[in-house]
């Protein structure tokens, strides 16, 4: 499918599937939203009336929305209405479902996630953590579904974390949201990403 067409798809189906998401969790034992590590929760598209939840329940100092604009317009917090809580938003914007963030997106995201981090003495060039601050919290890393973009996300995060492997990542993963959904996209990236970053060269 080309870009534009993938954009026109999921632009046309984002009410649709957002609503099955919603049925989703009451019907089943889907979660909105998992906790993945001390500082990771991977969710779904985080509503408004979630705020206080969020902030309150699981410590979230930091959101990474891996959606499109006007995935964001009608139900989600805009990143000055989450500045006025005091929570830092990173927006990388990616496609729905035919498409992966590219490698660019998912180093500032690692990144911005690491910075969060309980590591306050540690001096990390490669994860933005240079000046020993302590702004450890929670990061709530989403897309639409918290199943694909997002979840290519915090893969790539967990890999560099623990030196783990494209699979090992995301087997871990799927013990605390086995609902995620990877695509040959998604699969990719990953690899390209492990690749760049961890791989050791011969």
């Amino acid at each position: 499918m080309t870009n534009t067409g993938a954009k026109m798809f999921a632009r046309v189906t984002f009410y649709p599937t957002l609503l099955y998401n919603v049925v989703m969790e009451k019907i089943t034992t889907r979660n909105w939203y998992d906790r993945i590590d001390e500082t990771v929760v991977l969710g779904a598209l985080p509503f408004r009336r979630m705020t206080k939840q969020l902030i309150d329940d699981e410590n979230i100092k930091a959101v990474v929305s891996m959606n499109e604009d006007y995935e964001l317009s009608l139900l989600s917090n805009t990143d000055k209405e989450w500045r006025r809580y005091n929570v830092e938003f990173l927006q990388l914007s990616t496609t729905d479902i035919f498409q992966a963030p590219s490698q660019e997106k998912l180093e500032e995201g690692v990144n911005f996630i690491n910075k969060f981090r309980n590591v306050s003495n540690e001096k990390f060039s490669h994860t933005g953590i240079v000046d020993g601050r302590d702004q450890s919290g929670t990061v709530y890393v989403h897309c639409k579904a918290g199943r694909t973009r997002s979840a290519t996300l915090v893969a790539c995060y967990l890999i560099t974390k623990n030196n783990w492997t494209p699979e090992e990542a995301v087997d871990y993963m799927r013990t605390k949201r086995p609902h995620i959904l990877l695509h040959t996209a998604q699969w990719s990236a990953l690899k390209q990403f492990y690749t760049r970053h961890l791989r050791p060269t011969s």
